[in-house]
């Protein structure tokens, strides 16, 4: 089928090269030109505007977003649903909050447009691994874009499924990141603990190799880990600074909102804050409070 991708940043244009590679036509924009010119030049039809993108696909029509959440994903759909027609179907595959989703189909719904929000984790990795795609929308059309999500699935059968109506697709993934964070906050904790013991003389990168088969703790995070660590065990060339991009916010919101517990998550997503920190007031308030009821001296800056 004839699809349109609108958004050809790593991951987007790595998704439409495994979708050229399954036999789908494609044309795509991107405000940068040049993103646009490497796509054609793998098979891709270019279009220099969203209009021309448009009118370059016979209806009824598909267009598949991958940018950012936010400002921009919103831009994009309103000037998407002004250029489309009824019966169309625009797709989102970025990492939107569930509650615009829900909001942007209803929208895209008094307009005779369809709307499928798509859920997906995959990274640098998708184009040859494939991608998990976690899928919100109405089961026939769905149905309608199954060949796309086989092709862009690690296969036909796994990998991907309907998960339920619109907005479920970007929830489920909003979750899944947030588990991301906890095992991620995990696997960096018992690693430092292990770095910190000088007695064996570890090597991380021996035991990520050793727990990648056959350990319960094994993981493709693990693998990961291990790449890492290929060349430099110390991590010399890293600044411990870690952002998130939203999803673990949400999850942690909406535990809040469902009086659901989850200390694991939420304290994952509060230590990424703190790496973000060097030498903070709190953390000064501490010592001079001890120094105060306890007399135990302070360090001076």
């Amino acid at each position: 089928m004839k699809l349109a991708m609108v958004g050809l940043g790593k991951m987007g244009a790595n998704m439409a090269r495994r979708l050229l590679g399954g036999g789908h036509e494609l044309v795509v924009f991107d405000p940068l030109p040049e993103a646009v010119s490497a796509l054609e030049a793998e098979g891709a039809a270019g279009a220099d505007s969203l209009e021309a993108l448009v009118e370059a696909l016979e209806p009824p029509r598909s267009v598949w977003i991958m940018v950012p959440s936010g400002d921009i994903t919103e831009d994009t759909v309103q000037s998407l649903a002004t250029l489309l027609e009824a019966g169309d179907t625009l797709i989102d595959g970025g990492n939107s909050n569930y509650r615009d989703s829900q909001r942007r189909a209803a929208f895209l719904g008094e307009r005779g447009l369809r709307f499928i929000d798509v859920g997906t984790s995959g990274g640098v990795w998708g184009l040859a691994e494939g991608y998990s795609m976690m899928v919100g929308g109405e089961v026939d059309n769905v149905e309608h874009h199954r060949t796309i999500f086989e092709t862009l699935a690690p296969a036909a059968d796994r990998g991907w499924g309907r998960v339920g109506p619109a907005g479920s697709g970007h929830f489920v993934k909003m979750v899944h990141n947030g588990i991301e964070y906890g095992l991620m906050q995990a696997y960096a904790e018992g690693f430092e603990i292990m770095k910190a013991k000088p007695d064996f003389d570890l090597s991380m990168r021996q035991i990520a190799d050793i727990w990648s088969y056959g350990s319960v703790v094994r993981s493709w995070l693990l693998e990961l880990i291990g790449e890492a660590l290929a060349d430099d065990e110390d991590l010399s060339a890293v600044k411990g600074w870690v952002p998130d991009t939203g999803e673990g916010r949400w999850t942690v919101m909406e535990s809040i909102e469902l009086d659901v517990p989850a200390p694991v998550i939420t304290l994952s997503l509060q230590r990424r804050f703190r790496s973000r920190q060097e030498d903070t007031y709190a953390d000064k308030l501490l010592a001079a409070m001890r120094d105060q009821f306890g007399g135990h001296g302070v360090k001076k800056a």
